[in-house]
């Protein structure tokens, strides 16, 4: 049977103490904000305004996407995964204990030794430690980094967070999203 990474593998998603994580509202918001940093990357900076105005139709919530997109695309230790030439949203599939998994990764920067795997969260706590990381997160990238695996055999998988508020990028030692996926609870 096949599986979806985003939403099959179990365990939490948030930090305890994040209200309302899983309201409708935030992951709007988490939809809207991906489409920005997927869209905007690919477009002359004077008119990511206007296209930001194009994709989200709520004036309330157009400024606040758009500032916190521009913040992760301005910042300088983060120019790298949005250079010409990496992958926004690339639809993933392959097999694990004999399941087909099936995903989709935010952002993918393919190099000739290693591949690097980005997960955007635009969760409201940002962990201070990978060690604090929600189990649900790591879970589904042990889940991105074992498909990537049988792709890229040849290479090193390495995987990471962008949290989009901090904006921070946060890689993950392999090992720990590893052991996260053998701990998915499979229905």
């Amino acid at each position: 049977s096949e599986m979806c990474i985003r939403d099959s593998l179990g365990g939490p998603k948030a930090l305890p103490g994040e209200a309302g994580h899983d309201t409708e509202e935030a992951k709007r918001r988490g939809i809207l904000l991906h489409l920005l940093l997927e869209r905007l990357p690919t477009l002359p900076r004077a008119d990511w305004p206007l296209h930001a105005g194009n994709l989200i139709s709520d004036p309330l919530l157009c400024p606040d996407l758009l500032a916190e997109a521009q913040a992760v695309l301005h910042a300088p230790d983060l120019g790298a995964l949005f250079a010409p030439g990496t992958l926004a949203e690339v639809s993933v599939s392959g097999d694990w204990n004999g399941m087909r998994l099936t995903g989709t990764i935010d952002r993918l920067v393919i190099d000739h030794d290693r591949v690097l795997v980005v997960d955007y969260k635009s969760n409201t706590l940002v962990p201070a430690t990978a060690s604090e990381v929600p189990e649900g997160i790591l879970r589904q990238l042990g889940a991105y980094a074992a498909v990537l695996a049988q792709v890229y055999p040849d290479r090193r998988i390495e995987t990471a967070i962008l949290w989009t508020r901090a904006p921070l990028l946060m890689p993950i030692d392999p090992d720990i999203v590893r052991q996260a996926l053998t701990r998915a609870t499979i229905p």
